[in-house]
């Protein structure tokens, strides 16, 4: 396994991850309307939850005597904020974070167990929150 590769792939996932932490907080403060309330909690839930998954990968790299990054994934600022401009925007990056933990399995696939069962976990994570912003997406029928 090449060390160096690996580290590097999970700062990536570290930057993505903290870019989320401030994602997902800008958007939960530009939300108003009637459903306000839930969505804002929602939005705050998955904030909490990439500050988590910050320090999973941050633990890795650490594991591995690499150093964390303490830089943060782009940020667009579009300044579209109605409901579904953020979801859309949201999609597009656990999809991106999906690519990036499939980079980190593939480099792990046959050399580490454990950060291959770590890779899939997070892919799983990530498709099932990709599977549930499509279903916030979607028009009612």
């Amino acid at each position: 396994m090449d060390n160096d590769k690996v580290i590097e792939a999970l700062n990536k996932i570290l930057e993505f991850e903290l870019a989320g932490v401030v994602r997902y907080t800008h958007y939960s403060l530009m939300i108003f309307g009637y459903n306000r309330i839930p969505i804002v909690k929602w939005l705050r839930d998955q904030a909490n939850e990439s500050l988590t998954h910050a320090n999973q990968a941050g633990e890795h790299i650490t594991t591995l005597g690499g150093h964390p990054s303490l830089k943060i994934a782009s940020l667009l600022e579009t300044h579209k904020h109605a409901i579904h401009d953020i979801l859309e925007e949201s999609l597009q990056h656990e999809k991106t974070q999906v690519e990036n933990f499939k980079t980190l399995l593939t480099l792990v696939t046959g050399h580490s167990i454990f950060l291959e069962e770590y890779a899939r976990k997070m892919i799983s994570d990530e498709e099932t929150h990709i599977s549930e912003v499509v279903k916030m997406l979607r028009k009612a029928a």
